[in-house]
């Protein structure tokens, strides 16, 4: 047997290609002392496995040139000497695209599945995992969302922006979708329960057009895009307004040049709170947000927005359409049986 991976072809040039991206074969590694092996079945395909693209420290190392790429998966361990899991157990953590990969008690985000059998697998990576888990969170600990607020969420039509949607929605908020197509809107409103819809793409004054959508303010402000339309979102806030901190996806392709902000005055103006957050800070609050999302979930009440691509060979081409803005929902690998 062979473990295929996915690795670094090329420092990406804005939206990455599927050319950046080469995949090898490798020996199947083998579990030591504290390790398991784990078989790969589906790749979650992140905004943020961009900034580790271009060979600059952030958070995460970066990845090397020749490097596999890394990021959250859905597994089934195959051996293990690590205690507390076994074979035929379906956990969730950081791992490599490929086929098989090594875990242990230090592996970021790790943590063994239950799956709900009316539910689809895929699910725990997406609404059941860091999307749906990111947009509970940040709405709720960062954003203190109350029913009756209006929410203004970004890149609305997205993995973390379409789940931020219908929680609102059902925590009884007034929610508004900023979308890069008239098809997206269409999404936002008629399936995820948005009240409104702004197409960033046809409005000349994205400030005026939220500000007349929101003539009473927005309360809180999710923020997967930053650069122009979170300065455009300062300038429709509502005083002591809370802005989320989730992504700036509008810089990644594009990191060396970020886009200045010239609304800043704003957050002094309207008393905003402005906070950025990361998910592994918030371990503590993922039991929550896991139950009350399977329950809304399994009762139908909350829509999963997916997009799988089969196939590990397609990881790049997937990847790459993703950081375009083709796709909606929640962009997936289902990696096939290992060659």
């Amino acid at each position: 047997m062979v473990n295929r991976q996915v690795v670094l072809a090329a420092h990406p040039r804005g939206v990455p290609t599927a050319s950046d991206f080469r995949l090898v074969e490798a020996a199947v590694p083998t579990a030591g002392p504290g390790q398991m092996v784990v078989r790969n079945l589906y790749l979650s395909l992140e905004a943020a496995i961009r900034s580790w693209l271009d060979g600059t420290a952030n958070y995460f190392e970066p990845i090397a040139l020749g490097g596999a790429i890394r990021g959250p998966s859905i597994a089934r361990v195959e051996t293990s000497q690590l205690p507390g899991f076994k074979p035929g157990d379906l956990i969730f953590g950081l791992h490599q695209w490929e086929d098989y990969s090594v875990s242990d008690a230090n592996t970021v985000l790790l943590r063994k599945l239950t799956p709900n059998p009316v539910l689809p697998l895929s699910l725990y990576a997406g609404a059941l995992g860091g999307s749906g888990q990111t947009a509970y969170v940040g709405l709720h600990s960062i954003g203190g969302i109350q029913s009756g607020n209006t929410v203004l969420v970004s890149a609305a039509a997205g993995a973390t922006g379409s789940m931020a949607c219908q929680i609102a929605a059902l925590e009884g908020c007034r929610v508004v979708g900023i979308v890069g197509t008239d098809e997206k809107s269409e999404v936002v409103r008629d399936e995820l329960g948005a009240d409104a819809a702004i197409n960033y793409r046809t409005e000349p004054d994205l400030a005026a057009a939220l500000t007349r959508t929101c003539p009473e303010g927005v309360n809180v402000y999710f923020d997967n895009v930053g650069g122009t339309t979170l300065d455009a979102a300062l300038m429709a806030m509502a005083q002591g307004g809370r802005i989320v901190g989730c992504g700036m996806i509008s810089d990644y392709n594009n990191a060396a040049k970020p886009t200045p902000l010239y609304n800043l005055w704003q957050v002094v103006e309207r008393q905003l709170t402005l906070q950025g957050f990361l998910l592994y800070s918030y371990l503590d609050a993922l039991p929550a947000a896991s139950a009350a999302l399977e329950s809304w979930l399994a009762a139908g009440r909350l829509k999963a927005l997916e997009n799988i691509t089969e196939g590990l060979s397609g990881a790049g081409g997937a990847y790459s359409a993703m950081m375009a803005g083709t796709t909606m929902g929640k962009n997936l690998v289902s990696v096939d049986e290992a060659q």
